[in-house]
C-alpha cells in the first residue's frame, strides 16, 4: 500500500444502482471510496460499491479497516453485507457513524437491514471482530496519522462530511447535502477550506434542483461556488442521479471542465467527474 494519500472510487452513483450499457464508462455501483494512506485503509460508505472492493481485500487477508458512514440511508449500506471480508474471522472491521441520535444506534440500523423478512440472514452470520462506533457531527477523530474533521450536512435525518488529512494533504467528501438556497453553506466552505480535493453531492444541475428541494441533495455548479469560496483544488462531481448516464454526465464533464478550467497546484484538474476506478493522489 503506497504511503502518500490517495482515494479509489468504488461507487459513484446515488440513490439506487443502475446496470446497462448507457452506465459503462462512469459505472452505475453506489457511493463507496478507498482512501489510503500512511499505511492504513479507510472506507467511506458501503453502497453497492463495495462488494468489489471488498472481493479484492479478501485476498488480503488479515486485514485491519474501518468504514465510516456519511449516513444510513439504503444506497450508502446496501453493499455492507455483501462486504467479503466481514466473512473471515482473521479481520478487524471497526464501523463508524455520526448522524444517529436515540434510540438508533449503527449496530441496530444494520441489524434491522438484516432482519426478516428483508434478508435471509442475521448479523451473527458475520466471523470477522466486528466494531460498531458512533460519535457525533462536528467531532475532530483520529486513525493513527491520519486526522479526521467531520460537520453536519442539510439531509433528512442527517448526514457527516469529512476531511482527511495526512502528510500536509487533504480530501473532502461531501455528501448527501442539499443547498441553502439563500448562501453557500458556511459549515462545509470551513471544512474545505484549502482542501486539495473535495468530493461533493453533485445529483442534480442548477435548472433540474427546483423539482427535487427537500431531497437532500446539490447540483454540480453549487459544488463549483463551494470549491471557488473555500479555495479548493479539485472539485470530483459525484453521487450521479440514475437518471443521468454516460452520455448526460459527458455533458456535465465538459462543462464543468469550461467553468473550472485548468490544473490545480496538486497536478490534478480543477474540475472532474468521478466514475468507478478513477484514483486521485493529490
Amino acid at each position: 500500500m503506497a504511503n502518500g494519500l490517495k482515494v479509489r472510487f468504488w461507487g459513484v452513483r446515488g440513490s439506487i444502482s443502475c446496470s446497462g450499457a448507457e452506465y459503462t464508462r462512469y459505472g452505475g455501483n453506489t457511493s463507496c471510496l478507498e482512501v489510503t494512506a500512511g499505511g492504513r485503509r479507510l472506507i467511506f460508505d458501503a453502497g453497492s460499491g463495495i462488494r468489489p472492493l471488498g472481493l479484492e481485500l479478501a485476498r488480503q487477508a488479515p486485514i485491519d479497516i474501518d468504514i465510516y458512514f456519511t449516513h444510513t440511508h439504503l444506497d450508502h449500506i446496501m453493499g455492507l453485507t455483501f462486504f467479503a471480508p466481514l466473512f473471515e474471522k482473521r479481520n478487524s472491521v471497526r464501523l463508524w457513524a455520526g448522524h444517529l441520535h436515540a434510540p438508533h444506534t449503527l449496530k441496530k440500523v444494520v441489524s434491522n437491514l438484516m432482519q426478516a423478512p428483508l434478508y435471509p440472514v442475521s448479523l451473527e452470520v458475520f466471523q470477522a471482530q466486528v466494531e460498531f462506533n458512533e460519535f457525533t457531527s462536528g467531532q475532530t477523530l483520529a486513525c493513527g496519522d491520519i486526522a479526521m474533521r467531520t460537520a453536519p450536512l442539510n439531509h433528512p435525518q442527517g448526514a457527516t462530511g469529512y476531511r482527511i488529512e495526512y502528510g500536509g494533504k487533504s480530501i473532502c467528501y461531501i455528501t448527501d447535502t442539499e443547498q441553502q438556497g439563500d448562501g453557500l453553506d458556511e459549515a462545509i466552505v470551513d471544512l474545505c477550506r484549502g482542501a486539495d480535493v473535495m468530493i461533493y453531492d453533485s445529483s442534480y444541475t442548477d435548472a433540474e434542483y427546483p423539482r427535487y428541494k427537500g431531497w437532500g441533495h446539490s447540483t454540480w455548479q453549487e459544488g463549483m461556488r463551494v470549491a471557488d469560496a473555500a479555495g479548493v483544488g479539485t472539485l470530483a462531481i459525484f453521487h450521479h442521479d440514475p437518471s443521468h448516464d454516460d452520455a448526460f454526465m459527458d455533458g456535465v464533464a465538459r462543462e464543468a471542465a469550461a467553468a473550472r478550467p485548468g490544473t490545480a497546484a496538486n497536478g490534478l484538474p480543477r474540475a472532474i467527474v468521478a466514475h468507478e476506478g478513477l484514483t486521485l493522489s493529490p
